[in-house]
């Protein structure tokens, strides 16, 4: 029902604005529902409470796990929600530009932040530089997508809402506060949501017995990213292709610039096995969907390959 509401509202200030469907899933919808989870690993790696080494473990394993649970078992879950429907070889239909876009951003920054894993901590300038290349790829990229908006539009890709407003139900009138307010209730809701689930997985999380990195890399990211991404699955089964995969590949470009910008800088960023192997299965991922999106479109069993990755990541760091 949260996501519900939030999508509503999206696809009324995209529809409001003027704008291109690109624009409403990889800007709006994908930084709007990022942000309750971007809180964790801030607060983790400035906490000034419990053990130093266990908070930075924590942060590194929140800001590499959300990229991975994005591009991997995110994408395997909006082709399962259109299995049915569409079948194993059925076309996914997203503007392949802003696709490509999004993807070749977040491939530029992800691999900086891979190839930072093996500076020195002693050559801190190093880092910091690299740590400023990412967070201006995130605004050249924020730049060239607004850019890119009016000319979609008029090629006939602008954001059309699909139902009436749901707060207009109780007699309102609607106009951009309307818009705004359903926006703040639906992603309130969304988080209280999210943190009901983080309750129940730290209350399991002694009984699983794992890493504070581990538990990270694997737990926190399903609890904070997925409830948001159910909105990708309700744009996908309306057919709304181009919003459901901007939706992730956007937050995989917020994701992947901003928050490893302050982990090269600010944690040991090492590549220990975890870590490692997740960024790897992440770039390969992600270089899989833009391969495919690009060379002969995307069909339904594209997105179990991304799925498979995830499950072959748990198998090898639980095992």
């Amino acid at each position: 029902m949260a996501a519900e509401i939030f999508v509503n509202a999206l696809e009324h200030l995209g529809e409001k604005l003027k704008i291109s469907e690109g624009v409403t899933g990889s800007l709006f919808a994908a930084v709007g529902t990022a942000m309750p989870e971007t809180l964790v690993p801030l607060l983790a790696i400035f906490s000034t409470t419990g053990d130093a080494a266990t908070n930075e473990e924590i942060g590194v394993g929140a800001i590499l796990g959300a990229p991975l649970m994005l591009s991997t078992l995110s994408l395997c879950l909006m082709g399962l929600a259109v299995l049915r429907k569409r079948g194993l070889k059925g076309h996914l239909s997203p503007e392949k530009t802003g696709l490509k876009r999004d993807l070749d951003f977040f491939l530029m920054a992800f691999v900086l932040a891979f190839a930072a894993m093996f500076v020195p901590h002693t050559e801190s300038w190093v880092r910091v530089l690299i740590a400023f290349v990412m967070v201006m790829i995130y605004f050249f990229y924020v730049m060239l997508t607004l850019r890119a908006s009016s000319k979609l539009v008029a090629d006939g890709h602008a954001t059309e809402a699909g139902a009436p407003m749901l707060l207009t139900r109780l007699g309102l009138s609607q106009n951009l506060f309307l818009i705004i307010v359903q926006l703040g209730l639906g992603l309130g809701l969304l988080v209280l949501g999210a943190k009901g689930f983080i309750h129940g997985v730290e209350q399991a999380a002694p009984i699983i017995g794992i890493s504070a990195l581990l538990l990270s890399l694997m737990i926190i990211p399903i609890a904070t990213e997925l409830p948001e991404k159910v909105n990708s699955i309700l744009w996908i089964r309306k057919r709304k292709d181009t919003l459901a995969f901007g939706n992730i590949t956007g937050a995989m470009v917020f994701q992947g610039t901003l928050l490893p910008a302050i982990g090269v800088s600010l944690t040991p960023w090492a590549a220990q096995k975890e870590v490692l192997l997740g960024v790897v299965v992440t770039l390969v991922a992600a270089f899989w969907l833009r391969w495919k999106a690009i060379n002969g479109g995307l069909r339904v069993w594209h997105l179990f390959v991304n799925g498979a990755l995830y499950v072959g990541y748990l198998t090898a760091v639980l095992i």
